[in-house]
């Protein structure tokens, strides 16, 4: 899971990529990088947030009307400065490109390149072979002057070629030096990518592509479609935009992006994420009346910020009180995120202060969005008990996780995740808490699909439900995916 965004514009974009970088930093917080366009690429990048990397100074050397950015949370590859993205080729014309996903053949793609081709990879990120087969692809046939239908059509063979080769999740925006920006979305459209126009004075417009719709007010742009999926588009220099779907397949967006990784004020897939939440909250309160007729909290809190809404229409489902009694510090980054174990168990107690007001005395309902590997969780109910709650409920509006991710999210494999290898009663156990709920499948799907025109026909929970949309893993290769993806990252 990262943030990607891609702008045209009829003025310098370097500005508000950063702003727009700022709105997706939620989505990856290891490194950030702009480049923009003009007769040349122009670029920045760095490790850490993006507030700290780029200067007033540096956005002003990032000259050009349309560009690219990204926030990396890596799923993929090292945390080398190499791995950093926008990634750029030089010929053939000058070719950038931002990913948001996983591919699960980088290997064979990779091999390919090197061994066959003879060309060198410069980083250990997936998102290099995805820029090396647009490049093939753009390079092929003969030599178009224009930025027209005669390079669209170019462009399309090129996507097309994509789609073909390559396995997994993938929402890109790529820009060409002398030609214009370019977004495309995998067939399954796993990932998100949402487009937004924004009318000038004149009459011209301004085009805008991201992971999400949360910059788009602040910048100006109206939200006019998601990236279809299987669709590539293509705003040349003049802002003429040429789409097309290339490909249909099961519409499979990931449903993570409503639990968690998502900002509430997202609609993605004209689904709104915090009416999601919300109908996840109601779902999850209807369930507990079911399992435990007989067990009522006189508080239900939130695992703060994700689970903020799904709690509140938890608690108002169920009649009784919602509080926020524990305080996030916002200065500290997402645990979920975090690279490694004992990093979040140590930022759970640094972000999360129990409020004992709250807490004291009471019989304390905690609504989170998943439990994945249960360390954070069984490290909240402690804070919780040692706040002098008489009983500890835990609720998760994820059913359990119990499958790794191979589309984006950092699930290398089911080692990690509690729910793979032990019961609900050993979870409970685990956690220390006096009952224990999961969402179901079936109501999650509801809570997403209920509202909204969004054609989501098959939503992709491989990590819940087993079935990988793509359709081509086995165990075997389950393994060997798990084996590949903690080697790229040691």
């Amino acid at each position: 899971m990262c943030g990607i965004v891609g702008i045209y514009s009829h003025t310098p974009v370097a500005s508000e990529i950063y702003d727009s970088l700022i709105h997706l930093q939620h989505r990856g917080q290891d490194a950030a990088g702009i480049l923009t366009c003009n007769e040349r690429f122009h670029l920045k990048m760095g490790l850490g947030l993006v507030r700290e990397i780029f200067s007033p100074e540096d956005i002003v050397s990032l000259t050009g009307n349309f560009g690219i950015g990204h926030t990396r949370y890596p799923t993929a590859g090292g945390d080398d400065f190499r791995d950093v993205q926008p990634l750029w080729i030089g010929s053939p014309r000058g070719i950038a490109l931002a990913h948001n996903g996983n591919l699960m053949n980088y290997p064979e793609l990779a091999h390919e390149i090197t061994h066959e081709k003879h060309r060198h990879l410069n980083s250990s990120v997936d998102s290099e072979v995805l820029l090396h087969l647009l490049g093939d692809g753009l390079d092929k046939g003969p030599h178009v002057e224009g930025d027209g239908l005669d390079f669209f059509a170019k462009i399309k063979s090129a996507v097309k070629n994509i789609f073909t080769r390559a396995e997994g999740s993938f929402s890109i925006v790529s820009v060409v030096i002398g030609k214009g920006l370019i977004a495309f979305r995998d067939p399954h459209g796993i990932r998100p990518l949402v487009m937004g126009e924004r009318v000038r004075e004149d009459g011209t417009k301004d085009y805008i592509f991201a992971s999400e719709n949360t910059m788009f007010y602040t910048l100006g742009f109206e939200p006019i479609s998601d990236v279809k999926p299987g669709e590539v588009i293509f705003v040349n220099r003049a802002g003429e935009v040429f789409r097309e779907v290339l490909e249909n397949r099961t519409f499979s967006p990931c449903i993570f992006e409503y639990i968690y990784f998502a900002r509430p004020d997202s609609t993605l897939d004209a689904v709104s994420v915090y009416r999601a939440r919300l109908h996840m909250g109601q779902n999850l309160a209807r369930e507990w009346r079911k399992t435990y007729p007989d067990i009522m909290p006189d508080v239900v809190i939130p695992a703060p910020f994700t689970s903020n809404t799904a709690a509140l229409s938890f608690a108002h489902e169920l009649g009784v009180r919602y509080s926020e009694g524990l305080y996030k510090n916002p200065f500290i980054g997402r645990t979920f995120i975090m690279p490694n174990g004992e990093e979040r168990t140590r930022s759970v107690r640094y972000k999360l202060t129990p409020q004992k007001t709250e807490i004291h005395d009471k019989n304390v309902l905690i609504l989170d969005d998943s439990i994945v590997r249960g360390t954070t969780s069984r490290e909240i109910v402690k804070m919780v008990r040692e706040y002098g709650a008489r009983q500890i409920y835990f609720v998760s509006t994820a059913p359990p996780i119990k499958n790794p991710c191979f589309y984006g999210i950092d699930i290398p494999s089911r080692a990690d995740l509690i729910a793979a290898n032990d019961s609900e009663d050993a979870i409970k156990n685990f956690l220390g808490v006096d009952a224990l709920l999961y969402q179901k499948i079936d109501a999650l799907v509801e809570a997403v699909t209920r509202k909204g025109s969004h054609n989501i026909e098959n939503p992709c929970m491989a990590c819940m439900n087993g079935q990988y949309v793509t359709g081509n893993i086995d165990e075997k290769k389950m393994c060997r995916l798990a084996e590949e993806r903690g080697k790229l990252s040691s």
